[in-house]
């Protein structure tokens, strides 16, 4: 019986968290040329010579503080994703993982997916960015590229106003607020950042200062990342019923002095503390399955520091994983 294969992209994890498997990942992380988008010889200077040497420690640090009995989060999550969607799609279908960095690795998985006529590939990024869902399909079409016998091809290229996402998130958020919005002074939709010429460089031609939210989205902003990053908290709001005062979008996990899109979260926290904001809940809507970037930047280090700034209450949403609201969604792409 020939089957459907079904290839889910997502970026990445260290295969330990110790110092050298560390260094390695953000190595090969940071010298693709769609993150730090700079000539290759100045890129190799800035990553081998000042980032990585400076980051690694600190960063496996942090990743020994979230890590699991079985591994990284994001693979187990990335992998629990898979399992539900393989069960939740049938035996017609073959679904494969892989990472653009580390393990499990693109070829790997294009070698198990080798007898089926057809794919489907799904970038699990929410909002398209050139960094995340750019380099995965890159990386996906050199490989693909080399094959004697190449299937037909289908790419689902960004969800984040899909409506079964939509509806996941919400009910992630419903669930950890015991379906009372009105429990928290302030929802805080924080997204993943970019630097700002990543926008430059999408084509965004909309009428918009960069500070205030976007415009919705359209022909001249199509491509914006921070447009969908907007979008998709209005979605859930819509879905939550819940006024404009009562939610805010912010950006996290900026890097380096370049200017980076805004507001930044971390400093919008002490903006919240001085308007009287004591009572949050953070939702990271730009990743599907929780990570570094929610598990310790959010609920370790964000927590952290809404408490030290005077802060009562700081609840944190979980991200979709496999959410069986979401894997239904997934299963809607692909079909």
């Amino acid at each position: 019986m020939l089957k459907t294969g079904v290839l889910l992209l997502n970026l990445g994890t260290p295969n330990h968290c110790d110092n050298l498997a560390v260094y390695r990942y953000l190595t090969e992380f940071l010298m693709d040329s769609r993150v730090i988008d700079l000539p290759s010889l100045m890129r190799f200077i800035l990553v081998h010579l000042i980032i990585v040497p400076g980051r690694y420690k600190k960063t496996a640090k942090a990743y020994r503080q979230i890590w699991m009995e079985q591994g990284s989060p994001l693979l187990i999550n990335s992998i629990a994703i898979k399992k539900a969607l393989a069960q939740q799609l049938g035996e017609t279908y073959q679904v494969e993982l892989a990472m653009r960095y580390g393990h499990p690795n693109l070829q790997t998985a294009l070698n198990s997916l080798s007898t089926c006529q057809m794919l489907r590939v799904i970038p699990l990024f929410p909002q398209y960015s050139s960094a995340a869902t750019g380099s995965a399909l890159e990386h996906f079409f050199n490989k693909i590229s080399q094959q004697w016998n190449i299937p037909s091809v289908e790419i689902k290229h960004e969800f984040y106003h899909q409506t079964g996402f939509i509806m996941a998130v919400t009910d992630r958020i419903k669930e950890k607020l015991n379906k009372s919005i009105d429990s928290i002074d302030l929802l805080i939709f924080s997204f993943h950042g970019l630097p700002e010429r990543h926008i430059d460089k999408s084509a965004c031609h909309a009428h918009c200062d960069r500070i205030a939210p976007c415009p919705d989205i359209k022909q001249d902003n199509l491509y914006c990342y921070r447009a969908q990053c907007y979008k998709t908290a209005y979605l859930i709001a819509e879905q939550l019923k819940i006024e404009p005062s009562k939610f805010i979008v912010a950006f996290q996990s900026r890097l380096g002095r370049i200017p980076w899109i805004k507001p930044y979260t971390d400093l919008l926290l002490k903006d919240l503390i001085a308007r009287g904001i004591q009572k949050i809940a953070v939702v990271c809507p730009s990743f599907v399955a929780d990570c570094l970037e929610t598990l310790e930047e959010v609920n370790i280090r964000m927590r952290k520091q809404w408490r030290l700034l005077g802060g009562k209450e700081f609840i944190f949403i979980p991200c979709v994983n496999d959410h069986p609201v979401w894997i239904k969604a997934l299963s809607a792409m692909v079909i």
